[in-house]
Order: C-alpha cells, then structure tokens, then sequence
C-alpha cells in the first residue's frame, strides 16, 4: 500500500534513445564507456551555449519549465556586472516519492548530466559546481563521476567540484533550500523570495536546474539543433524522460519523444485500459479524467491545454475500482507531514485541507466541501515556498476532476469503492539493495543503519523521542541524549518518519558504510578546467 518506488525501476525507451543511449549495454556508464556512447564533447564559447538551449528552446526540466537560455544569460550578466565568477548547481534531489527520472540518470548515466554541467561552468567562468543529492545511491554514483573525471573539492582546483547530501524531503528539493544548504544551513527554504542568479551561493550568481535540464542540454551540444529539432514536436523538440506508477503493472521510468499519446504511454506501463483518472506532474500537479487521456499528448502545452501538467514528468493513473477522493486523502496527509514547519500556510493550512478532504469522505456534507475550498484558497501564495501553492493545487484539481464521486460523498453515502492505496507515498517501500531478488530484509539482525543529530540544528522539539523511543530519549534540558545510535531493523521505517518530521531538520540517517566504496579513477574532465574562461558576452 501506497510503496515508494525503487531508485532504479524498470527503464524504457520510445523510439530512438538519447538521454538512455548505453542502458541496454551496461548498468552504468562509466566515464570510458560514457564515451564509447556519446562520444567527446567540446566546450563552448557563452553565447553559443546560449544560442544553443534558445534554439533547442529548451526548458527547465524539474517543474516550473523556465527557459534555460533566459537562466543562461541572466547569471552571466549579474556575473559580468558585479565582477564575480559565478556557481552552477545540479538539482539532483527529486524527493518526491512518485519521481525517479533524475535519479535514473544520475544512477546511470551521470556523466550525461555532468557535461552539460561543464559546457555551462566553461561559459561562464564557474568557481564551483555542486551537485544536490538526497539518495545514498545518488551520492555513489556522482562522487564516483567526479572521481572519474578528476574533480574534487580542493582550493587548488581551477574548478571546485563536490556533491551536496541533504535528506530526503519534498522541501529539500527546492532551489532556495538546495542553495541554502549549500551555504551551510538547513535544506529548508529561507522565507524570502531571492533569485539564485542574482544571488545564490556563498552570494554569488548562481545557474541552478535539475539533472535532466543539464542532460538535454549535452544531447542539444552533441546533436547541433537541427538534429536535435528532428525528434518530437516542432514547439517543444527533443524527448522527454517520464516517471510512470500508479495503478501500473510494471512501474518504470520512459524516454519518448515529445507528440507521443499519452494512452500509448499508459498502455507500455500496463495501466488500466479505461483508467478512472490519471494524475499529470506528480503531487503538485493536476488530475486529467479517462475522456481526457485519448486527447493528451506528451508535451507541455498539451498535457496545460486539457488541464493537465507536465510537471516533474510524473504520470500516475489509478482504476475505475478504487476511490479517487481517498486515494487523494492519503497524499494530502503526506504533503502536510512534508511542510518544513516554519509558515502558517504550510504548517497549518496543509493539514488542515487532508481533515477538509477526511472529512468530505466521512459524511461531511456540503458544508465540508466548502471548508476545504476555503483552506485551499487560503493558503495559496503565502507561504514561505511554493510546496503550499502545489498541494493546493493538487485538492482543488482532484475536487474538479473527480465530480461524481465527490458528489456521492458529499450528497449519499459514499462512492462504495475501496482505498487501494496505489499512489506511490512511503520511501520505506523501497527494496532495499543488497536482497537477493530484492525481497524484504529481516526485521532482525545487525542493524543497517545509523541516525544522527545535528546539534547545530536541533531545537528540542522532542519530536524524535516521540516517534523513535527505541532510540532516543530527552534529557533534563529537553534535548536528545545521544548524538548518534544504530538503528533497529525493525524501526527503520519509524527512524525515516523521525527524519522527515523533524521541523528543524537535524536528524538524518547514513546507511553501514562498512560495504566498500566505489573506485577512484584518474581520468582528466573531457571539458578542459584551464585559463581564460569568459562569462557571457565577454
């Protein structure tokens, strides 16, 4: 009920692949076989790169879609004018339990994702490139790249490399909290709206997009944009890497070209063949019903135009035998436990709308449905982030997309149907590694993990002693009195609770490092970190 799915499912491909290009070959594309794949790749002078991801007209691939020239551009400008050399970050985090595209390509193929990186910091002049991570996986797989290519963290280093860990939290994936913690605070968002190419890390102008977004744009440099333009619509070209669950057969992460039929996707993932609903974005985007799903394409104008999103690139349908309106409660409950508990909005008026859609489901009446109307509205645009402005968009879209079973429980008894609890939510779902045909572990045994409290951060909430007894009590000052503890097997799943309900987020959870890590090559970066690197325009 309601499982996360694994770092790496099942991986497939529409059609010519190109983010993917190497996946049926090996497991990871290490830097030599990265380059067997693709091939080597030349830097660039700024204004070409720019040039480049204006006429591939590519957008930010996280979410909000922004252009990525516009980005481009306005970093080198504040760069140029303040005399400062800028930073480029990787958003790698993807903490949402129903997306795992960038983790795919950052388990896969990093080194994809690590040239566009380059192509970007060559332009502009970077003194540092940091990629966000939240995954344990993700964090091998990128510090093995960096290795691979002969990047580190050193002073010494033309170019300052490193991987930033932060835990796993639908807030953590947020720009201004990626940025944050990079600067040395929690990975919550600060309450102020700032740009990040204005003013990002350590101060600097900061040129901030997802792992795809990076990806696409070393795909665009390799293929020129006529070949690139050769694949998908003639408005939005190139492919599209999409996370599908839900009420699926074979949950799986799928490249297609943009045009794509939404349904032909569904019917790759074995979904229903009449799907009740099919959720666009991921949980801040939108549900589209059945009559819709023949009409959308994959592309972002269309999935907008019949009221659907883009998004994260998380598609998720759900059956005609379940209840859309519980199914949806249960992610309202867990994007109110996401709120990082600092603005009323969030920290109040998210759970507030999960008992509005509860109590709809419970008989409320009429006047339960116009409570939730009311929350919902309240709460958008005045919070801290945009984590709020989502979820509310995620009730109000369910309300008007679901109208006949909201109808039978707000005017009858109910709908009559089960909560089958398809919705991927828990990340302790996970098959973990290291299982042998990725069975459940044992509940008993050694433990596998550690839990550790950062006193820099912790406020004595007490919340941890609360959740994981079995682990941590408060002392006389009402603070834990432990700094770190082996974790019960059979409390794993309630230690990751403590961690992503603790409101000053000084908890976090490291996995036995005792397994060996990855190897270290020498291998020189493929863009050359020497002299003379401009900023836009310069």
């Amino acid at each position: 009920m309601n499982e996360a799915l694994p770092d790496v499912p099942e991986v497939r491909v529409v059609g010519l692949p190109q983010l993917t290009s190497g996946f049926d070959l090996v497991e990871r594309l290490d830097l030599s076989m990265h380059l067997k794949v693709h091939g080597p790749l030349e830097p660039m002078s700024g204004e070409q790169l720019a040039q480049l991801a204006e006429a591939i007209k590519l957008r930010g691939r996280g979410g909000a879609g922004f252009p990525f020239h516009k980005k481009l551009r306005s970093v080198a400008k504040a760069a140029i004018q303040r005399g400062v050399r800028p930073v480029v970050v990787v958003n790698g985090s993807e903490d949402e339990p129903a997306c795992r595209k960038d983790t795919v390509l950052i388990n896969r193929a990093p080194h994809l994702i690590l040239d566009g990186a380059l192509l970007c910091a060559e332009a502009l002049g970077a003194r540092m490139l940091v990629v966000g991570v939240t995954r344990e996986s993700t964090q091998r797989s990128m510090e093995a790249a960096l290795a691979e290519r002969g990047l580190s963290n050193s002073r010494r280093s033309a170019l300052r490399a490193s991987v930033q860990r932060n835990p796993v939290r639908m807030v953590t994936g947020a720009a201004a909290s990626l940025i944050r913690s990079i600067n040395g605070g929690p990975a919550i968002p600060p309450g102020r709206k700032t740009s990040a190419s204005q003013s990002g890390v350590d101060g600097a102008p900061t040129l901030l997009s997802n792992a795809e977004t990076f990806a696409q744009l070393a795909i665009g440099a390799r293929l020129g944009p006529e070949r690139y333009g050769n694949t998908g619509l003639y408005d939005e070209p190139g492919t599209v890497m999409l996370t599908v669950s839900g009420a699926v057969a074979r949950p799986m992460v799928i490249e297609v070209p943009t045009g794509v039929p939404l349904r032909y996707v569904l019917q790759l993932a074995g979904a229903p063949p009449v799907p009740q609903g099919v959720l666009t974005g991921g949980y801040h985007g939108k549900w589209i019903d059945a009559a819709t799903v023949n009409e959308a394409i994959i592309s972002r104008n269309s999935l907008e135009a019949v009221g659907g999103s883009l998004g994260a690139g998380a598609i998720l349908p759900i059956s005609q035998e379940t209840c859309p309106l519980g199914e949806a409660l249960q992610v309202a409950k867990w994007l109110a436990e996401e709120s990082a508990g600092q603005c009323g909005p969030c920290y109040l008026g998210l759970p507030a709308a999960a008992r509005g859609m509860e109590d709809i489901l419970n008989g409320g009446g009429p006047a339960a449905l116009e409570a939730l109307k009311q929350v919902a509205k309240n709460v958008k645009r005045r919070g801290a982030c945009s984590h709020p402005d989502g979820s509310a968009m995620f009730l109000e879209s369910t309300i008007k997309a679901f109208t006949d079973d909201l109808a039978a429980h707000v005017l009858g008894n109910g709908c009559g149907r089960p909560v089958e609890g398809v919705l991927p939510l828990f990340e302790g779902g996970r098959a973990p590694t290291g299982i042998p045909g990725g069975g459940e572990p044992e509940e008993t045994g050694a433990s596998r993990q550690k839990i550790f409290v950062d006193w820099t951060l912790c406020r004595g909430h007490g919340l941890c002693a609360d959740i994981l007894p079995e682990v941590f009590e408060l002392g006389a000052d009402g603070f834990p009195t432990v700094a770190q503890a082996p974790v019960p097997r059979y409390a794993e799943a309630k230690a990751m609770r403590a961690v992503r309900r603790c409101p000053a987020l000084a908890l976090r959870i490291e996995e036995d490092t005792r397994s060996q890590a990855p190897s270290r090559s020498r291998n020189l970066p493929v863009l050359s970190q020497g002299r003379g690197r401009r900023a836009l325009g310069r």
